[in-house]
């Protein structure tokens, strides 16, 4: 079964399918919460893709990203740089995860 969360007019925050969490461009306290409608969490992040407004943030990201990420539980991680939907935005990221 197919599960949609937050579904808007274009797309949903969040798609579960057989026990895999699929997220759209999210910040990190995001990915928390709409990690936690489906009982999962950082831990449990098995691919993470961030997009940067200006890779001049990178450092700045690694920073956050540290600070976020679960020690011993790392995801396979990219980063790249792109331009944005909305200028104002400096970073989006994309995860997939497990659903305990």
């Amino acid at each position: 079964m197919m599960e949609r969360y937050d579904v808007g007019p274009r797309m949903s925050e969040m798609t579960v399918y057989n026990k895999v969490a699929y997220l759209s461009g999210q910040v990190l306290a995001e990915i928390d919460k709409l990690l936690a409608l489906v009982a999962s969490d950082r831990q449990h992040v098995l691919r993470a893709e961030v997009f940067l407004a200006d890779m001049a943030d990178f450092d700045g990201m690694n920073k956050a990203w540290d600070e976020w990420v679960v020690e011993g539980a790392t995801p396979a991680r990219a980063t790249v740089e792109a331009k944005l939907a909305h200028a104002d935005w400096k970073v989006e990221i994309v995860v997939t995860a497990a659903v305990p």
